[in-house]
């Protein structure tokens, strides 16, 4: 039995506290939305409003020049739930060691509760093919097959211990992005089997953290199968943005990664060891902050931003909306606006509970985010 992994080492468990203490603080999903079009005098391309879902990659015309843009971009995906196995029998009792080294054996999976700050963990349950089993979901579980479960967080990610019980789950599976954590202590005291699976998440162990989900449920094949095929999606995307991204490293966009709550007074750049690393690396950008040394989660300072001269800001949605859109967003970062992604508003912003969430979608978020950095005139 492929067991869950435990986190490996101190510095990778103060890393993802500091990721799990912003997410929870602000994750929101927001619907800033924008496009990009034509400017009408033949000069770089500027952003402006739009809803609809991003074209794929294979059907747009990427830019010549990767910098002869201007203006915000939105990146839309909306991937149906495509299961890979219809109504799996899962082959129970089975035990798993889980992230933090707790065993865990899981006897029923009739009902089960999936929870983390992205959601990803219930859209890997059903792409399973056990959505049917799931009784309940977290604030970021929004695709349409799970909007009518009832909500089992309230205050955004704050886990509610009495709508939980209520709903007489019997296995839970989430990580430690949500909280209070006396919440996870007293369901496993109530007697119902937790398996925490790693908090931590890149392309890198997207397949894993799949496994993570199928094993406890007792369904190892049809986590093989989903691996695989997520795998090979995620492949075949990145394939295709190594044809349009630039191949030198001095061409590349400049990326950085913003997290933003501008209610809160939050800025933070996001650097190694982040999951946003493997993001700008996946779309063809020069991920700067390997080149300035910017480990991990940092507080943004003027300093880092006149190191970086980023071409290109990530950022979530809900993040931007936050701080008043690109125009508010610059009126508080000054710096920012003295870099040529501020100069040329040279943003591109994606719903919070996909940009990070690294799941089977991960494909498809790949996909849009290149639309939207090479062929942004196209995200309408």
């Amino acid at each position: 039995m492929r067991g869950v992994k435990r986190l490996a080492a101190p510095a990778r468990g103060a890393l993802l506290c500091t990721v799990v203490g912003l997410l929870a603080c602000g994750l929101a999903s927001c619907g800033l939305s924008s496009k990009a079009g034509s400017d009408p005098d033949g000069g770089p391309s500027t952003a402006a409003v739009a809803s609809q879902v991003t074209p794929p990659l294979s059907d747009v015309t990427p830019l010549d020049d990767v910098r002869d843009w201007d203006g915000e971009v939105t990146a839309v995906t909306d991937t149906p739930i495509d299961p890979v196995a219809d109504s799996p029998e899962p082959k129970l009792p089975v035990t798993v060691t889980d992230a933090q080294g707790t065993k865990v054996t899981v006897k029923d999976t009739s009902r089960v509760l999936a929870l983390d700050v992205y959601g990803t963990l219930s859209r890997t349950v059903f792409e399973l093919g056990l959505g049917d089993r799931l009784v309940g979901r977290d604030v970021s579980t929004e695709f349409d097959e799970a909007k009518g479960l009832p909500l089992v967080t309230q205050n955004g990610h704050d886990l509610n211990a009495e709508a939980i019980l209520g709903l007489d789950p019997t296995v839970i599976i989430t990580d430690t992005s949500l909280g209070p954590w006396d919440v996870v202590l007293q369901m496993r005291d109530a007697g119902i089997p937790v398996v925490v699976v790693e908090s931590d998440r890149g392309l890198g162990n997207v397949a894993d953290l799949i496994h993570q989900v199928a094993d406890p449920l007792g369904v190892p094949a049809a986590g093989d199968a989903l691996a695989k095929r997520t795998q090979q999606q995620i492949d075949d995307v990145t394939a295709q943005i190594a044809k349009v991204a630039p191949a030198s490293a001095g061409d590349k966009l400049r990326t950085v990664f913003l997290y933003v709550r501008g209610q809160s007074g939050i800025y933070y750049m996001f650097g190694e060891g982040s999951g946003a690393d493997s993001l700008i690396d996946a779309i063809g950008g020069y991920d700067v902050a390997n080149e300035i040394g910017w480990d991990g989660m940092k507080p943004l300072t003027d300093e880092g931003l006149v190191a970086a001269q980023p071409d290109l800001v990530l950022m979530m949605t809900g993040g931007l909306e936050s701080a008043g859109g690109v125009d508010g967003l610059l009126k508080r970062l000054p710096a920012l606006a003295e870099t040529p992604a501020g100069q040329h508003r040279r943003f591109v912003a994606m719903d919070d509970s996909q940009i990070l969430g690294f799941g089977p979608i991960s494909a498809s978020v790949l996909d849009a985010l290149a639309v939207a950095t090479y062929a942004p005139g196209d995200t309408q």
